[in-house]
């Protein structure tokens, strides 16, 4: 018989070790690793605690990303709190600015309005290109990438021949009335691939702020 014959006759006689279990106890195979023979149920318990490992692996990788998601959702839940209690729009901003550095760690953070009527002197009124502008206004939803090229890596003054990565979140729910921008000389802080749940709570915890302010 061939190898595959043995096989399907054993998956259409699912007794037949159970008729001869002494049969079943003598059986040898090589073991996974190499070196010697081993007994068939030595075997199978071999796969069982790799199986075993690897499970335990990807529930220590869960547990991990839920820690991860419980300390950022905090943070959100902190800058939320510290937004609502802002009594006017510098107040909003210099909470947001302290959060965004000290709380969630992004070294460079750039905001720009121009669908609000904000003062003329604040760096939040800054002068902004149409390209700036109809980039910012046709985002959908926040964006991750290489800070190489990118429009809004102006707005970052001297930093911005460091930064190697940028995150732009649009403010507002329809047509985005500015952006807020986040730099990093890392490459992998903002990848292109990242999720971005969490840019986007922040951007609209954020929009609803500023609108209510200005």
């Amino acid at each position: 018989m061939s190898p595959e014959e043995v096989a399907q006759f054993l998956k259409a006689n699912p007794e037949f070790f159970g008729e001869r279990p002494d049969l079943l106890e003598s059986l040898l195979v090589p073991h996974p690793h190499g070196g010697r023979a081993i007994p068939l149920v030595e075997r199978q318990m071999v796969s069982l605690r790799e199986r075993l490992k690897g499970l335990e692996g990807k529930l220590a990788e869960l547990i991990r990303y839920a820690e991860e998601n419980d300390a950022i959702s905090e943070k959100v839940h902190r800058l939320a709190i510290a937004i609502g209690a802002a009594r006017d729009f510098p107040a909003l901003t210099q909470s947001l600015y302290f959060h965004l550095r000290e709380d969630f760690s992004v070294p460079h953070v750039a905001l720009r309005i121009w669908g609000k009527s904000v003062p003329v002197d604040f760096v939040e009124a800054g002068a902004i290109t149409d390209e700036q502008r109809n980039a910012g206004e046709a985002l959908g939803s926040p964006q991750c990438g290489d800070a190489a090229g990118n429009p809004f890596a102006p707005w970052f003054g001297e930093a911005a021949a460091h930064l190697k990565s940028l995150a732009l979140v649009p403010l507002g729910p329809t047509r985005p009335f500015g952006v807020l921008a986040l730099g990093s000389e890392d490459p992998q802080r903002f990848y292109a691939e990242m999720g971005t749940l969490y840019l986007r709570r922040i951007g609209e915890l954020a929009a609803a702020g500023i609108a209510a302010r200005l």
